[in-house]
């Protein structure tokens, strides 16, 4: 067990268990093996910088087959020991493991789904068993493409199990290609709040420090320790007390029969938690109606009454469920429909053109209206099938581009009309783009993707880098603005400088060489920003030589 250099007996601390291989040791998990304090608990060690409790436990006959559940029995005597001598935050436990570890994380996953935070699982299989299986937790998997040891297979089985137990959106996730020496992080849709799953797929063999670029096993240099840390990194302790502050005042914009947009300042959150997002109330005497929720500062509400007075307030709510005093009132009146109950006709026609590795270009014919359509609203879902649409935008014409998407990925979209009244045609057709690898003028191109966000902070993984020149490239020079009071705390697998809010990334040695069309996704930053602002890095440009 190792405790923090700095212990504090009033400071709870996360505790985090690392479990061993088949044939490995407690001590090859403490010790880091060959790369020393940089692999200690599979790196995780380093980058807590003593904000954690670590504990590696010994498997009988070094593994965990779990008979008759006696590991997991095991587990829960440690537990019980720890918290009954050390200060540990009850809410912030976590576990990973290689292998056979990987499978008693799976095990932990399936039957302590309530006492563990989060779990861990490199190159993992069902090996330790699955008692229960049916409760969401925070998962992420990661797994070699060329595994000959525990195939590939094994490991999405174990993901599949909590993408279903945790409301995600199905997908199959982008995988890198064999012989890129790469690695491809996902992101689930649609998971239940605070239980995302993530899946990193990468090009190498069953090892749980696969470094891009390269065959090697190698704990100092690979990237599977910032993911993970990143992803455990995220939560929050649930044992906040503090609401955030008050929102600003309301103003109120767009205004029709039956909807209304409201605008208002960021609350902030000191409590720990994060800030998770606001409550839109009625004031309507005792008991005042919940009208929507939003994890921004911003929200349309529909399904309003024509010409009716409205008084609403905004609350926001933190990560442990506290909730703010409430904002000052803004009052507003719906529109009338002036007697119009007759809703648009649906558009038709809807086309995409000039997909690019980031966006794409949406038209169609226009709606008519008995008295006049007033804009569309652009639905989207992701993949081929499955998932739900949802609105990412309006327009007041007939077109619409569509940005900030991820390359290599499918997408559906469909349109509705509005009118002055508030009705609502039925939806157009569907149309089905899949983005490219690659796209946008010059030697290469930079794509971000958000791995993860919280209230102070996000992970970029990865930033793509695509060679959209006809010739091979040899370096790549990314830069980008961070917005005003956001800091870069971490980055991997690039020489990064920042002046100001200006951050410039230049390739290493194992991801500058890029043939024509071919894409690196091995850089990933991570930045800090003050709680309850949510705008992210803007500006990407890609220089080559």
């Amino acid at each position: 067990m190792r405790i923090p250099d700095n212990y504090n007996n009033n400071n709870p601390y996360r505790l985090i268990f690392g479990f061993h291989w088949n044939g490995g040791t407690a001590n090859d998990v403490d010790s880091g093996g060959s790369s020393g304090f940089t692999w200690s608990y599979y790196g995780l060690r380093q980058l807590a910088n003593n904000t954690a409790i670590f504990v590696a436990p010994q498997g009988l006959n070094n593994g965990w087959a779990n008979s008759g559940g006696q590991d997991l029995t095991f587990v829960d005597d440690m537990i019980r020991l720890i918290e009954a001598d050390l200060c540990v935050d009850t809410t912030q436990l976590f576990a990973g493991g290689f292998s056979y570890g990987g499978g008693m994380s799976y095990a932990l996953a399936c039957a302590r789904a309530t006492v563990f935070r989060a779990v861990a699982v490199y190159s993992g299989a069902q090996l330790s068993g699955c008692s229960g299986g049916t409760q969401p937790i925070a998962y992420i998997g990661l797994h070699g493409l060329r595994d000959n040891v525990l195939n590939i297979s094994l490991g999405r089985s174990l993901r599949d199990t909590f993408v279903r137990n945790n409301g995600c959106t199905a997908q199959n996730p982008p995988e890198p290609a064999q012989g890129s020496l790469t690695h491809v992080v996902t992101a689930y849709s649609g998971c239940r709040s605070g239980y995302p799953v993530v899946w990193a797929a990468f090009d190498g063999g069953h090892t749980p420090g696969p470094v891009d670029g390269s065959t090697a096993d190698d704990g100092a240099r690979t990237w599977t320790k910032a993911v993970v840390w990143n992803f455990f990194n995220q939560f929050q302790s649930t044992n906040d007390t503090t609401p955030p502050t008050a929102p600003g005042t309301p103003a109120v914009s767009n205004v029709t029969a039956t909807s209304a947009t409201l605008t208002w300042t960021a609350s902030t959150d000191q409590g720990g938690s994060g800030l998770a997002g606001y409550n839109v109330y009625r004031e309507q005497g005792a008991t005042d109606p919940l009208l929507g929720q939003s994890t921004t500062n911003s929200i349309t509400l529909t399904g309003l009454t024509a010409e009716t007075q409205y008084q609403v307030y905004v609350r926001a709510r933190d990560g442990a469920g506290n909730l703010s005093a409430n904002s000052a009132f803004v009052t507003f009146t719906t529109a009338s429909t002036g007697g119009d109950i007759t809703p648009p006709t649906a558009p038709a026609g809807l086309a995409a053109s000039g997909t690019t590795a980031g966006s794409t270009n949406l038209s169609w014919t226009a709606s008519t209206d008995d008295v006049g359509v007033t804009g569309y609203d652009i639905l989207r879902a992701p993949g081929a099938t499955g998932g739900t649409f949802a609105q990412v935008g309006t327009s007041a014409t007939t077109s619409f581009s569509d940005t900030g998407l991820t390359p290599s990925t499918t997408y559906r979209y469909q349109v509705r009309a509005r009118d002055a009244a508030g009705n609502v045609s039925p939806v157009s057709d569907t149309v089905q783009v899949t983005t490219t690898t690659g796209g946008g003028t010059g030697a290469c191109t930079a794509t971000p993707t958000v791995q993860t966000q919280w209230g102070t902070g996000y992970v970029i993984q990865p930033l793509t880098i695509t060679n959209t020149s006809t010739s091979t490239i040899t370096s790549w020079t990314v830069t980008f603005t961070l917005p005003a009071g956001h800091t870069l705390t971490g980055s991997w697998n690039a020489t990064v400088t920042t002046s100001g809010q200006t951050v410039t990334a230049k390739s290493v040695s194992h991801n500058g060489t890029l043939a024509p069309g071919a894409s690196t996704t091995s850089f990933g930053f991570q930045a800090s920003r003050p709680d309850g602002n949510t705008a992210l890095p803007s500006g990407y440009t890609c220089t080559s030589a």
